[in-house]
């Protein structure tokens, strides 16, 4: 089952076979788990979502769980910089100069594309104790004059400021709360920061097929397009971009899980086709079969030890950079070496090994069948796919037998991301071998 957004009858653009109904805007905690899965199982099982979400091809969803808020200011950079776990300050450096030898370079933006975009950053705000509060996709938008003029025949007359202006992709649920915690940290910093989300929406783009490939690569016509010397090679393509500048981005945390970005209210981001902008449940399940876990709803504010939550495997950390508010801890865990428990991607199954479909609470205990020792909690569940914290020697030793607690008949079936790097396995498969001899 994919869960789709239906169109009027009037429209080209029908929903095929894969529509089943309309649904209301995800947030994690907006329906009571037993209504929400009555209302989404009632027609096909989700244990067959896995599969179809690749096999339909490129989907994108307006992310309503998420808010946009805006920074600005000449302490924009610096705030940040000494706030969050990871690097921002490449969102701050100025686009590259054209060089009199390099007659590739344009001087001037390409027709609905800027001329320069550094990628956006993912990072995380913690406790001074290093717990994870809340998580932060950051931005940096075109600037005024990398933008076309409304007749599109050239970059806009406008010249901004100068100063650095940061937008960021946080969880809406708790908005309020994020503005309140970073204006406590402002002292005396002149950065402006405000709530901007009426005026942007952020979205995803997923599933099979999505190419987060160069445009230049895909549209080789483009380089005859610009102003200037020649060919943009930051901005060749205007399949990426609206006619003001916005544009999608790979996904900061890991390539295969598409592309983001933030739009206009108002419009709908290219590549983004009638029939192919669905739910926002199918990107969270499409989420937690990789393993991944977003806001502060599925990592719990407060609680969680960002390296068990595999943030330094997301890109989300920087191990380079000066102080941040929580560094100690996430520099002693992570210098240590050892992380004995991870969010591990899981399948609910029955004792025949069929996927089942369970409305699941956050907080269930994972236990052993054997010894009947708790190894880990469930943080999420949507069908018959969910992620926990594990401990790994436990989850992943062999012919482990693993069952939701007081659920003999719930068994859980731990499944290895591909994108994890051998390590994380290969430490406790030595500390394990090295105990037992």
């Amino acid at each position: 089952m994919i869960w789709r957004r239906h169109f009027p009858a009037e429209c080209e653009c029908q929903p095929n076979e894969l529509s089943i109904q309309t649904m209301p805007p995800y947030s994690p905690r907006s329906f009571p788990l037993r209504s929400l899965f009555s209302r989404l199982l009632q027609h096909s099982p989700l244990s067959t979502s896995a599969s179809r979400l690749t096999d339909a091809g490129p989907l994108a969803s307006r992310l309503s769980s998420r808010a946009v808020l805006r920074f600005s200011g000449p302490d924009t950079a610096k705030y940040l910089q000494n706030l969050l776990t990871n690097d921002i300050l490449p969102l701050t450096q100025s686009p590259p100069q054209a060089s009199d030898e390099d007659d590739r370079a344009s001087y001037m933006s390409t027709p609905n594309v800027a001329l320069y975009r550094p990628p956006p950053v993912y990072a995380a705000l913690l406790t001074p104790q290093g717990r994870f509060l809340y998580d932060f996709f950051l931005y940096r938008p075109p600037p005024v004059e990398e933008m076309l003029d409304r007749s599109g025949s050239g970059p806009m007359k406008e010249e901004s400021d100068g100063e650095v202006a940061l937008l960021a992709d946080v969880d809406a649920e708790f908005v309020d709360e994020i503005l309140s915690t970073l204006k406590r940290y402002r002292l005396r910093s002149k950065v402006e920061i405000e709530n901007a989300s009426d005026e942007f929406s952020c979205w995803q783009h997923f599933g099979g097929g999505v190419s987060t490939a160069n445009p230049s690569s895909e549209e080789p016509e483009a380089s005859s397009i610009g102003w200037g010397t020649g060919v943009d090679r930051a901005a060749e393509s205007s399949a990426q971009g609206t006619e003001y500048g916005w544009q999608w981005f790979t996904d900061p945390r890991l390539d295969f899980l598409g592309l983001r970005g933030i739009f206009p209210s108002n419009t709908t981001p290219p590549l983004v086709e009638a029939d192919k902008e669905t739910d926002e449940l199918n990107y969270v399940l499409w989420r937690l079969i990789k393993g991944i876990a977003e806001g502060s709803a599925e990592i719990p504010k407060g609680e969680a030890i960002p390296l068990e939550y595999n943030f330094a495997g997301l890109n989300a950390i920087s191990f380079d950079k000066g102080c941040y508010v929580g560094q100690e801890l996430i520099a002693r865990t992570h210098h240590r070496g050892v992380i004995r428990k991870r969010l591990t991607p899981f399948r609910l199954v029955d004792a025949n090994g069929e996927e089942v479909e369970e409305a699941t609470s956050p907080g269930s205990e994972i236990v052993d069948d054997e010894s009947g020792k708790k190894i880990g909690t469930v943080n999420k569940v949507l069908g018959s796919r969910g992620i926990g914290l594990l401990k790994i020697e436990e989850a992943f030793k062999p012919a482990a037998r693993l069952s939701l607690k007081n659920r003999e008949d719930l068994k859980i079936e731990v499944v290895k991301p591909d994108w994890w790097p051998a390590e994380w396995i290969q430490v406790h498969d030595q500390q394990h071998v090295a105990a037992s001899t």
